[in-house]
């Protein structure tokens, strides 16, 4: 009895403590174009409905440094940029906290921009958890993945593929079609050629003799 107890609150106390831990979504990479504006991704799951008093929060860790400070926040409602560090003028916020987004946007991205930046989210009462992190790459042209490359011929064979077979099934029942055409005339030509032996077979007279 005793251990059935112990089981049953191990199993309690496992469900409330995830039912308090939020879980925290962002890309693995994110690649940008020098000059361009790219959007940095963050959402996340918890149990509770999404509070009033939900928030975010960024920081940025440069490539070859060991500083992440934090770049944004957003809390009571309201959004705040650090007014200071390399994003104070090019970030804005574009998330919707109501949907659990928390989503940002860097303008104007340049190479010293790259490095890894961390979301974390909090939504009371779940409040625990594991913030996520995006590494951005940015580039004087963004390299074509070989991801992309690998699904664009999957994409063409697949099309491919589906195209032979419908042409097959077409000339199938094109064949199908012409066969059935062919034996219907010649049944129709069989059974003309019947009748018209049977109406030319000449009538025998009928002869009587007379003793």
């Amino acid at each position: 009895m005793l251990s059935v107890l112990a089981l049953t609150s191990v199993v309690l106390l496992g469900i409330a403590s995830q039912c308090t831990a939020v879980t925290v979504y962002t890309s693995w990479e994110k690649h940008a174009q020098v000059g361009s504006d790219v959007r940095l991704s963050c959402s996340f799951f918890s149990w509770q409905w999404t509070s009033p008093e939900v928030s975010f929060s960024w920081s940025y860790r440069a490539d070859g440094s060991k500083e992440s400070p934090t770049i944004f926040h957003y809390t009571n409602g309201a959004p705040y940029i650090a007014n200071k560090g390399p994003f104070r003028d090019r970030l804005e916020f574009v998330g919707n906290p109501n949907r659990r987004d928390g989503s940002i946007l860097i303008r104007n991205v340049d190479f010293s921009d790259n490095g890894t930046f961390t979301c974390d989210a909090k939504n009371p009462p779940d409040i625990g958890g594991h913030p996520s992190s995006v590494r951005l790459l940015v580039y004087e042209k963004v390299p074509v993945q070989a991801g992309v490359i690998t699904g664009a011929i999957i994409g063409v064979v697949l099309g491919l593929l589906i195209l032979v077979v419908a042409i097959y099934y077409l000339m199938r029942f094109l064949v199908a079609r012409r066969v059935f055409s062919l034996s219907m005339r010649h049944g129709k030509k069989g059974k003309g050629k019947e009748g018209s032996q049977q109406k030319q077979k000449p009538k025998v007279p009928l002869v009587f003799i007379s003793f």
